[in-house]
């Protein structure tokens, strides 16, 4: 493991203090490693430097719109190949969650959460993108 010193500015450091109590580190470091990590992954994911990632694709949709439910699975079946795992939550009477678990190729992953989020009645979505 190597030292570095640097330097940063008051409110920079008092706003990286905060979330490290919020988010209950250790130490500075610690926090500042987890920081590195995730900038170097969002940065490989957006040159196109990762080929293969896990992905968790989170969306809500409307479970009484015509045909959605069929059209979903049917795309998960589609591509039984990346879409490892699903779990459905209802939220309530009239909406539900779905988490899917996907693996694969990062530009397949991404274009399979696309098309997912894209369909009518789909309210939010979203995909975190890891490294494998």
């Amino acid at each position: 493991m190597q030292r570095i010193t640097i330097t940063i500015d008051d409110d920079l450091m008092s706003e990286l203090d905060r979330m490290i109590e919020a988010r209950g580190y250790q130490n500075r470091s610690e926090a500042l490693r987890d920081l590195a990590r995730a900038g170097l992954r969002e940065a490989a994911v957006e040159a196109g430097q990762l080929d293969q990632c896990v992905g968790v694709l989170s969306y809500t949709y409307d479970h009484a719109a015509r045909d959605l439910a069929r059209k979903i699975t049917t795309n998960h079946h589609d591509h039984h190949d990346i879409s490892v795992a699903s779990m459905h939550v209802h939220l309530d009477h009239d909406r539900c969650l779905e988490v899917s678990i996907l693996k694969g190729k990062v530009d397949e992953v991404r274009h399979f959460a696309d098309h997912v989020k894209a369909e009518r009645h789909v309210t939010h979505g979203t995909l975190a993108v890891l490294p494998v």
